[in-house]
């Protein structure tokens, strides 16, 4: 029965939290931004240092999340980019370090301006 009552109140806080997205009007939908954050992970070091070199594979995922530009600033600017290290004054850096044609140049990004 306790598991039965967790279960229920776990599916409960879920539908709570999820009240306000559930039309997918977030900045990425109907994704976490914090959770779309982990698909970054080839760009931690870009993020934290101009100097660092630019994966292939960042760029590849930067692009397709740049697709939605409020979504990659979310990404960018959330606590999980922020607890792994990286610098949101970096990380907007990194479209253009990728040489993205298309990236959505003078885009506001919280504090920063896209490049």
């Amino acid at each position: 029965m306790k598991y039965i009552c967790l279960v229920g109140f776990i599916l409960v806080v879920a539908g709570l939290a999820g009240i306000e997205r559930a039309d997918g009007a977030g900045a990425c939908g109907k994704a976490n931004p914090d959770m779309e954050a982990w698909k970054l992970a080839p760009c931690a070091s870009a993020a934290q240092s101009e100097d660092a070199d630019v994966s292939s594979n960042c760029c590849s995922v930067v692009k397709k999340m740049g697709r939605n530009p409020s979504c990659l600033c979310a990404v960018m600017l959330s606590n999980t980019a922020k607890s792994v290290g990286a610098n949101p004054g970096i990380a907007v850096t990194i479209p253009k370090r990728c040489a993205i044609a298309d990236r959505p140049i003078g885009y506001k990004c919280g504090d920063y301006t896209l490049p």
